[in-house]
């Protein structure tokens, strides 16, 4: 399996919505053992639990893309 953060990535991207995208995620997390242990791995590793790990990484994610555009228009503006 690719990096599991690209896997949030794609599906956030296409739920548009933190909260339906993590619905999204969790309905899949039953039917894939493998996608569960590399969620559980991921969760440990960066310090979340099981129930807000992808919701945490998602917040996370849209902030720096925040981030990003306003840099860019700073720059702009400039």
């Amino acid at each position: 399996m690719n990096d599991i953060t690209d896997l949030f990535i794609d599906i956030l991207s296409q739920h548009r919505s933190i909260d339906i995208a993590d619905d999204a995620f969790k309905k899949m997390l039953p039917d894939d053992p493998e996608l569960h242990a590399a969620y559980r791995e991921w969760c440990a590793s960066n310090g979340s639990s099981e129930k807000n790990g992808f919701i945490d990484f998602c917040e996370e994610y849209l902030a720096e893309q925040d981030s990003i555009y306003d840099s860019l228009s700073d720059y702009n503006d400039e």
